[in-house]
């Protein structure tokens, strides 16, 4: 299939569009192949409606008698905001209790990614990487908390550059119990890291 015969994505025409209320010339040399490459990377940083949780886990769930918390901290993620469609981006850091069953670690930051490419608030996102977890294990305890830079607050409206946005959920044993949430909460932001 030649270039100038591939069907063109329904994005691309709405951009050029955008582009021209803008009041940009949509033809000059910068922005012929704008429209295309705007709906090529709108395709892909919303991606993740196109996942679901158990073609993201797919399987990975294995039995054993670990009962202490699991926690991997630091996955970075980038997402969209729905409000102004300006990115956010920031780490995410999940953790959960088994309760006879442990998840492939490296399924935690595929459901996380799975929500962070959608359109997305921070506060939602990180209700659905708990429910998420917790719906997938079963655990006695999931806790998430996300933490990010929004572009809508640092390049418009008030524009505070170094602000950074908390949101946590926890369910569960991390809910229950203050003594399992302060053990999540010195995991996460105590002094030991490896580096």
């Amino acid at each position: 299939m030649s270039a100038e015969s591939k069907p063109t994505d329904p994005l691309a025409p709405l951009v050029r569009k955008l582009l021209e209320e803008l009041g940009e010339d949509a033809g000059r040399q910068g922005l012929l192949r704008t429209p295309e490459r705007v709906a090529r990377s709108m395709r892909f940083l919303t991606s993740g409606y196109e996942r679901d949780l158990d073609r993201v886990v797919n399987g990975a769930i294995f039995d054993e008698a670990a009962s202490e918390v699991v926690l991997v901290k630091d996955i970075e993620f980038y997402s969209m905001c729905e409000h102004h469609l300006l990115p956010f981006y920031g780490k995410v850091h999940v953790g959960y209790i088994p309760d006879g069953r442990v998840i492939g670690l490296s399924k935690l930051p595929r459901i996380v990614e799975m929500f962070a490419r959608r359109l997305q608030v921070q506060e939602r996102m990180t209700v659905q990487v708990a429910e998420a977890v917790e719906k997938a294990l079963q655990p006695a305890g999931v806790a998430v908390i996300a933490e990010a830079a929004h572009l809508c607050m640092m390049m418009r409206g008030v524009s505070k550059q170094s602000s950074v946005t908390t949101t946590s959920c926890m369910l569960g044993a991390f809910r229950d119990d203050q003594r399992t949430r302060s053990e999540f909460l010195s995991l996460v932001y105590g002094e030991t890291r490896i580096r």
